[in-house]
C-alpha cells in the first residue's frame, strides 16, 4: 500500500485498561511505510476523538452514541469487585451482587458498566474517576465494581479482585466515523480480528500484471513451419517428395 494518496500516518486513540499492543506490532509488520500512533483518552472523551478527527480510529467500551459512528464489538470483559486483601469477601473465589448488599460500593463518575447503579449501598459522594475509586477501596472506604482490564490496570499489593456473576459486562468495540471507511480502517480491521497477512479481505489486491507481447516467450511462426507440417499430415517425407514404391 503506498502511493501519493496513502497517509504516511494513522493515530489509533483507547481507553484505559485496553492494551493495543500486539495489533501495533502486526501493523508495522504489515504496513511499514504507515506510523501508528496511540493516544489514550477517557471513557468521556472516546468517541469524540473521531468525531473532532483527533483519531482516526477509537477502542473504547459500549455503549455508546453510535450517531454517525461505525462501532464493531470485539470482546466482552470480565466484570469484577475490588476488595482489600484482608476483607471478608477476599475468601470467595467469586461474588454475587447478593454478596454485596452490606457492603460500600463505590460508583465512579467515569464508571465503564452499563448499570444504573452499582449493587449495594452507595457511598455519600461519587468518586471522579475510576483511580480515586481505588484509592478509596485501599483507605478502607468502600469496594468498587469494574471490568478487569481496569482491576489489572490499577492493581495495588494490598488490594485483589474476584469476579462477580450475574452483573453487567464491558464490552470492547473499535470505533469510527461512518464517512471515514478507508483502506487503512479495513487494514486495522483484519489485523484486529486476526486476519492473515494472505487473507483476501483487509489487505489492498495485487496490483494485475501487464500482458506480455505476442512476440516475447516465443519466437514468431514462419511460413516454412506450417509447410512442414502440411507436409506431415498429407504423409509426405521431410524431403517434401513421396518415394517411388520399392518393388518385391
Amino acid at each position: 500500500m503506498t502511493g501519493p494518496d496513502v497517509p504516511t500516518n494513522f493515530t489509533l486513540a483507547y481507553v484505559p485498561g485496553v492494551t493495543p499492543t500486539k495489533w501495533v506490532r502486526l501493523w508495522n509488520e504489515r504496513l511499514p511505510l504507515v506510523s501508528l500512533t496511540l493516544l489514550q483518552v477517557s471513557a468521556a472523551e472516546a468517541a469524540d476523538a473521531v468525531r473532532s478527527r483527533t483519531a482516526d480510529a477509537v477502542l473504547l467500551r459500549l455503549p455508546i452514541d453510535r450517531t454517525g459512528l461505525h462501532a464493531i464489538p470485539l470482546y466482552t470483559e470480565t466484570t469484577v469487585v475490588v476488595v482489600p486483601k484482608d476483607h471478608v469477601t477476599a475468601l470467595s473465589e467469586e461474588l454475587s451482587p447478593e454478596d454485596l448488599a452490606e457492603e460500600i460500593v463505590l460508583h465512579p463518575l467515569d464508571d465503564a458498566l452499563d448499570w444504573e447503579g452499582p449493587p449495594g449501598r452507595p457511598a455519600f459522594q461519587r468518586p471522579a474517576t475510576t483511580a480515586a475509586a481505588v484509592e478509596l477501596v485501599a483507605a478502607g472506604v468502600g469496594l468498587l465494581v469494574v471490568p478487569q482490564s481496569l482491576a489489572r490496570l490499577h492493581h495495588r499489593r494490598d488490594l485483589t479482585y474476584r469476579t462477580l456473576v450475574d452483573a453487567p459486562e464491558s464490552r470492547v468495540a473499535l470505533s469510527w466515523t461512518e464517512d471515514e471507511t478507508t483502506d487503512l480502517i479495513d487494514q486495522l480491521i483484519g489485523i484486529i480480528r486476526g486476519r492473515t497477512v494472505n487473507s483476501t479481505r483487509g489487505r489492498p489486491p495485487a496490483p494485475a500484471k501487464p500482458e506480455r507481447p505476442a512476440a516475447e516467450g516465443r519466437k514468431a511462426t514462419t511460413g516454412k513451419p506450417a509447410a512442414r507440417t502440411q507436409q506431415r499430415r498429407s504423409g509426405a517425407p521431410k524431403g517434401g517428395k513421396r518415394g517411388k514404391p520399392r518393388g518385391r
